[in-house]
């Protein structure tokens, strides 16, 4: 069983691109709330943070990209049965 993703047990689970997409705004939001401090640990963590931004929006576009074949190739998902994979 998965813990956040939609999954057989768990249809009310969440789509891979949303989860990223919300984690994407809450590091905006910190970020944000840093981004005018000199320090240099503040430095730091905001540089850090930029990248990260970046590696999430890469997945998000992953993400998106996984849904868009699977919803071309076998239509929207099944809660009884897996468009992929083993059930």
């Amino acid at each position: 069983m998965t813990h956040f993703l939609a999954s057989d047990d768990k249809p009310e689970g969440f789509m891979l691109e949303h989860i990223l997409t919300a984690i994407r705004q809450d590091i905006i939001k910190r970020a944000d709330k840093i981004s005018e401090d000199n320090k240099p640990e503040a430095k730091q963590v905001l540089k850090n943070n930029i990248r990260i931004l970046g590696m999430i929006t890469d997945c998000i576009e992953l993400a998106e990209n996984s849904t868009q074949i699977l919803n071309k190739s076998f239509g929207r998902s099944n809660p009884n049965e897996p468009r992929i994979g083993k059930p």
